[in-house]
């Protein structure tokens, strides 16, 4: 198979620039045969595109996770970005393939890259995603709960405007700032916007102000739809206070923070009260 010339003209210490070649063909196309050919007829695993993606960078937008480790054994660089600033972990992060999630990190690859404005963090593309086991491995692995894209905002919020409960748990579980803002906004409002009982229930015992208000001075109800069951909601926590048991519950975690699931899970209590604790059921009393 005949490769594409290239250009020789380095381009810091990532490669040189090419065509799009077969072996970023094979990658996109998870021909892992051809790849591993292609490897051993001595293609650059690091060759780059115009738009500076490299065959990694293929294989991961495409979660194939066997030409991911064909490539990575042969040497192509784990942190590379594309011209979005895009590194291979943010691409099967968005790809939600927690294989090649898995072999990137073995490979030493960043967990907080730094960010652009044309990309976001890992964590943020998983949290888009939706894949619940890859946001908890990368949470597992230390990424920052908090990291803030200047059109996302933190993760939190993009997980509450995708809809993604699980995710949106995993996150406050970790430690994430229920009542963080952008531009004023918080998560809440995210919830109300897509209109999921669930999703607002989950963040108000997590803390949530029911009333704070945006830089267009709305307040979360005030994106639902009057009369329906995510205005119902939201109406009835704000003529409801929390009881002490649960603002018991938020203080306690808010106190701990990141290590709040640690700790707590080492406390001499009751299972009952640990479950509580540690939001098991979170319609669950302790009465």
């Amino acid at each position: 198979m005949e490769l594409t010339a290239a250009r020789r003209s380095f381009l810091c210490d990532i490669g040189f620039w090419a065509d799009r070649t077969t072996l970023h063909e094979a990658a996109s196309q998870g021909r892992t045969l051809q790849l591993k050919q292609l490897i051993e007829r001595g293609a650059s695993v690091n060759m780059v595109t115009v738009d500076n993606i490299t065959p990694l960078h293929e294989a991961c937008i495409q979660a194939h996770p066997n030409c991911t480790r064909l490539l990575l054994e042969a040497g192509a660089q784990v942190d590379i970005r594309n011209a979005h600033g895009s590194t291979p972990l943010c691409c099967a992060c968005a790809a939600g393939s927690l294989e090649s999630v898995k072999l990137l990190l073995e490979y030493g690859a960043q967990v907080n890259p730094s960010l652009t404005a044309l990309t976001a963090s890992p964590l943020h593309e998983a949290c888009i995603q939706g894949n619940a086991d890859v946001v908890r491995l990368m949470i597992g692995s230390g990424a920052k709960l908090e990291a803030f894209d200047v059109h996302f905002g933190p993760p939190l919020h993009i997980a509450c405007a995708k809809g993604n409960v699980v995710c949106v748990k995993e996150l406050l579980m970790a430690g994430a700032n229920v009542n963080s803002v952008k531009f004023h906004e918080t998560a809440l409002h995210h919830a109300a916007r897509v209109h999921m009982v669930d999703l607002i229930e989950l963040l108000v015992e997590f803390g949530a102000n029911v009333y704070a208000s945006d830089n267009h001075g709305r307040k979360p109800v005030d994106y639902t739809t009057p009369a329906s069951s995510s205005f119902s909601c939201l109406q009835f926590y704000e003529s409801n206070p929390l009881s002490l048991q649960q603002l018991c519950r938020i203080a306690v975690r808010r106190v701990l923070g990141t290590r709040a699931s640690e700790v707590i899970s080492r406390l001499s209590l009751s299972h009952r009260i640990l479950d509580y604790l540690q939001h098991c059921d979170h319609h669950t009393s302790l009465l």
